[in-house]
């Protein structure tokens, strides 16, 4: 009897112990299914880059007031036939064109750009289509293929193709070029500049007479090259692995090919560069002092009769010397903005009218490392009179004495404090009546 009972028991416990494998199998099963999900942002906390879906394309439209565009993102199928994939920038989204600091404004239609995106963080105030969790597995049929329209649409980092290249440590270098009447074509492939025989495939892309050659602080053309003899006027030649930095657009390609990129600009030395990115960096600081500093309010500690402290992280992807301009006991003022940045105005009253207005308390730098669409640098503002949208997690614009206090163009602001997010986007009525 004492011997069934063992048997019985050992049964049980063999029984029991499978149960908890079939579970923890499970449960990892349902982590691993997780952890595959597309990643949704949260208000007041920037999402991780490396959680970001990633896709490159073609910038086909800018509405750069909501700092919103299109981009036919580059699939499995024919090219040219892919619709116009509509994206949002989010508040901390980064802009990155030249290798330098940028708007949408900046960057010409037809480029190609690197695009890291999530979820819409809240869907319900999305300025662009909502779309089902699984879109980037759909087919598009019509020779398109899949991934052309992603339910990730709202954008954390989007830079050229030399932003790209310069931030993952990469260069493209030329292998042979073949020169036609009207345009050629050059084939080349990327190599990292750190890893060993990290070469990658080889790529042909179209050039033309329109394609910009800098070299030092000159700006050439392909006729110039034919000149000096470095490139033949007709035929083949090598190009010996030349390390280069390309801009990268398209164009209609002959030939029936079905995806061929195109050559915008060539940087043939560091020299040339980096004036590029000097030219953009000032291009965009003077654009965001006359818009104010973007940042997020992190807390507010109420006092008396309006006075409040409010500490604010201002967001990233600017040039260093912006962020100087805020020190310690400096006069500054903050306004509610947008999430897509656009200014609140109180009527006919600019965004300087309806700011709190006070002292900078502290300038705080986070230690570790900085997350991608923020500075890392925190600022605390004591104010006599605090206004309505300065709220935990609610975006604002930032102002140190001595910037510019100028008023934004119509489309670039909210009317009034009873505006909601269904008047965020100009309508027929700012068109003038004739």
């Amino acid at each position: 009897m004492k011997i069934l009972t063992d048997s019985i028991m050992k049964q049980i416990l063999s029984g029991l112990l499978s149960a908890i494998a079939l579970s923890c199998i499970f449960t990892s099963s349902i982590l691993s299914l997780q952890a595959d999900e597309p990643f949704r942002p949260e208000a007041g906390k920037f999402p991780p880059l490396e959680n970001a879906h990633t896709y490159r394309g073609e910038l086909i439209f800018v509405d750069h007031a909501n700092r919103r565009g299109s981009i036919r993102v580059e699939g499995s199928g024919v090219f040219r036939k892919n619709d116009p994939h509509p994206f949002a920038l989010l508040p901390y989204g980064v802009v990155r064109y030249h290798n330098a600091p940028a708007d949408l404004r900046d960057i010409p239609l037809g480029t190609v750009m690197h695009v890291h995106a999530f979820l819409p963080p809240d869907p319900k105030i999305s300025s662009v289509p909502v779309l089902p969790v699984n879109n980037k597995e759909k087919d598009a049929n019509n020779n398109r293929g899949a991934g052309i329209f992603p339910a990730e649409n709202h954008v954390l980092l989007l830079e050229d193709e030399p932003s790209h290249c310069r931030r993952l440590g990469i260069t493209w270098t030329l292998k042979h070029l073949d020169m036609g009447v009207y345009q050629g074509t050059i084939v080349a492939s990327k190599q990292s500049l750190t890893a060993e025989n990290s070469t990658g495939k080889n790529e042909t892309m179209t050039y033309d007479t329109a394609t910009r050659v800098w070299r030092g602080r000159e700006l050439l053309t392909v006729q110039d090259l034919i000149a000096d003899g470095t490139w033949p006027s007709n035929g083949k030649k090598n190009l010996n692995d030349q390390q280069v930095l390309l801009g990268i657009t398209w164009k209609p390609t002959h030939s029936g090919i079905f995806t061929q990129f195109h050559i915008s600009d060539i940087w043939l030395d560091e020299e040339a560069m980096d004036r590029a990115a000097r030219n953009q960096t000032e291009v965009h600081k003077a654009f965001v002092r006359s818009r104010w500093m973007p940042a997020w309010v992190d807390s507010v500690e109420y006092g008396k009769f309006g006075r409040a402290t409010i500490t604010a992280t201002m967001f990233g992807g600017m040039d260093p010397s912006l962020y100087n301009d805020f020190r310690k006991g400096r006069r500054m003022a903050m306004a509610a903005s947008e999430n897509t940045l656009k200014h609140w105005a109180g009527g006919s009253a600019g965004t300087s009218q309806m700011a709190a207005k006070g002292s900078t308390l502290n300038i705080i730098k986070v230690k570790g490392e900085v997350p991608t669409g923020s500075s890392g640098i925190q600022i605390q503002f004591e104010t006599d009179l605090i206004t309505e949208g300065i709220r935990p997690t609610r975006v604002v614009r930032i102002r140190p004495d001595g910037w510019p206090d100028v008023h934004v163009p119509r489309e670039e602001y909210l009317k009034d404090s009873k505006a909601t997010h269904e008047d965020r986007f100009p309508t027929p009525a700012i068109f003038p009546k004739y």
